[in-house]
C-alpha cells in the first residue's frame, strides 16, 4: 500500500512518547495510593484536612502532584497528537523533555515543600511553548493547503 499512508512514518515516536506518559501517569498514581496509606488518607477523599490530619500537608503534595499533571494531560496529548503531524521528530522530543520535567515535578512536589516542585519541574513549561509553536504550524499548513 505505498503512498496510502496518511501520517509521516516517524509518527511513531509521537505514539511511543504518549504512551510513556500512560506510564508516569500510572506511576504517580501508584505514588499517591502509596501516600493514602502512609498518612491515613482514605478513599474518596480528595484532599487531607489539615486540622483532622497532621500530615495533611504531606499527603496533599502528593496529591497535587499528580492532578496537576493530569490537568495539563490533555493540552499534551493534543498538542502533542496534533502538532506531531506535520513535526514529528520536534514533537517526540519535546513530549519526551516534557515527560522528564513532569517526573521532577511530581518527585519535587512529594518531598512536602511545593517550592521544590519548580527546580526542574519548571521546565516543563518550555516544551509546551515549543509544542504550540508546532501546532500553529500544523495549523497554518492546513490552511494553505
Amino acid at each position: 500500500m505505498a503512498g496510502t499512508q496518511l501520517l509521516p512514518e516517524e509518527y511513531g515516536y509521537v505514539a511511543l512518547v504518549l504512551v510513556f506518559y500512560c506510564f508516569l501517569n500510572f506511576w504517580m498514581t501508584f505514588q499517591v495510593g502509596k501516600a493514602r496509606k502512609k498518612y491515613n488518607v482514605p478513599y474518596p477523599t480528595l484532599y487531607a484536612i489539615e486540622s483532622e490530619n497532621k500530615e495533611a500537608k504531606l499527603f496533599n503534595c502528593v496529591q497535587r502532584g499528580h492532578q496537576n499533571s493530569l490537568e495539563f494531560m490533555p493540552m499534551f496529548f493534543m498538542l502533542m497528537i496534533l502538532g506531531g503531524i506535520s513535526h514529528p521528530c520536534i514533537c517526540a522530543a519535546l513530549g519526551f523533555f516534557y515527560i522528564v520535567t513532569r517526573f521532577f515535578y511530581f518527585k519535587g512536589y512529594a518531598t512536602g515543600d511545593p517550592q521544590k516542585r519548580l527546580t526542574i519541574g519548571k521546565y516543563g513549561f518550555l516544551a509546551i511553548m515549543g509544542l504550540m509553536v508546532c501546532t500553529i504550524s500544523f495549523g497554518i499548513q492546513q490552511l494553505r493547503g
